[in-house]
């Protein structure tokens, strides 16, 4: 278990990024989904040992970890968001160089070592690209180079930052069941601002919002918590404006000229013509980062800042 306690950062300025954050994640997938800015990256910089809180507490199965990151960074694989590749490296290379960073091959020879390199590549799916050099990898094929050397030694907790960020669908879907498969036996904190990502991948999340763990939930009682309070319905290209006046509108996809609009309404004030639908997480998600009023169970509610 990864417990989080009162997490508090504060930059020079002074600017606070996270307030108070306090959260337990247990084995298997957690969620971490918030937009850009809303403090996902702090909190997960912290976690990995490489930034120190203002205050707080970090725990992993009850040791302290802000204490004894020694103890951590045993147990970790760590994907940041902006991960550094020498694009001159062939994959095989840059993979070897990185486990030495990370002291994996201490007491491997070699021919041990090379060996540990091409398993890793065949478990992310790149043996095949082993003499390529990295500049000549796509998106999806670097983030699968940053698992391999993440997964390096086995660890208990594996952080992951905005993983599918820029990926295309093929390439997304390649990188779901590789982050679904590395947390069948260890702990997988996901971090990101695509909510496919949590529906896809993550039985439990927490959604946060200006530096605020605003909900910890299931993204099926997300969507339950909306049963009867979304509707749908067409709106001219010049009804918009004056339509987000009166409601929470989750979704505006503008169809030859007219704009096809997704409203919570929980008072049931329905505009003319909308009709009811089944809430998606998307509707929960941009609801919460409206300050909405949703019921969850177990969770805080949601609070406008």
């Amino acid at each position: 278990m990864l417990s989080i306690r009162d997490l508090v950062k504060v930059y020079p300025g002074p600017v606070t990024a996270l307030h108070g954050v306090s959260l337990d994640i247990p084995p298997g997938m957690f969620g971490l989904l918030g937009p850009n800015g809303a403090g996902k990256t702090t909190l997960m910089r912290i976690l990995a040992g490489v930034l120190e809180p203002t205050s707080g507490g970090v725990s992993l199965s009850g040791v302290d970890v802000l204490a004894h990151p020694d103890r951590l960074w045993s147990q970790l694989g760590y994907l940041p968001q902006d991960f550094g590749f020498y694009p001159h490296l062939t994959g095989e290379q840059m993979l070897e160089y990185l486990l030495k960073l990370k002291g994996v091959d201490r007491s491997m020879n070699q021919a041990a070592t090379k060996s540990l390199v091409m398993d890793l590549l065949e478990r992310v799916n790149l043996a095949g690209a082993a003499k390529r050099k990295v500049k000549e990898y796509s998106g999806g094929m670097r983030q699968r180079l940053g698992i391999a050397q993440a997964v390096a030694g086995d660890p208990s907790l594996i952080i992951v930052d905005e993983p599918t960020a820029g990926l295309d669908p093929e390439e997304r879907l390649r990188f779901y069941r590789l982050l679904a498969e590395l947390a069948e036996r260890r702990t997988v904190l996901l971090s990101t601002h695509i909510v496919e990502d949590v529906a896809v991948l993550c039985p439990r999340f927490a959604v946060i919002r200006r530096g605020r763990v605003v909900a910890q939930t299931t993204p099926g009682d997300a969507r339950r918590a909306l049963a009867g309070a979304v509707f749908e319905g067409a709106v001219a290209a010049d009804g918009l404006d004056e339509l987000r006046l009166r409601h929470t509108v989750t979704q505006a996809i503008l169809v030859e000229g007219r704009n096809r609009v997704r409203v919570f309404q929980p008072n049931g004030e329905v505009p003319p013509g909308f009709e009811p639908v089944a809430p998606t997480l998307e509707d929960a998600y941009l609801v919460m980062m409206q300050g909405g009023p949703i019921a969850l169970p177990g969770a805080e509610p949601v609070m406008s800042s």
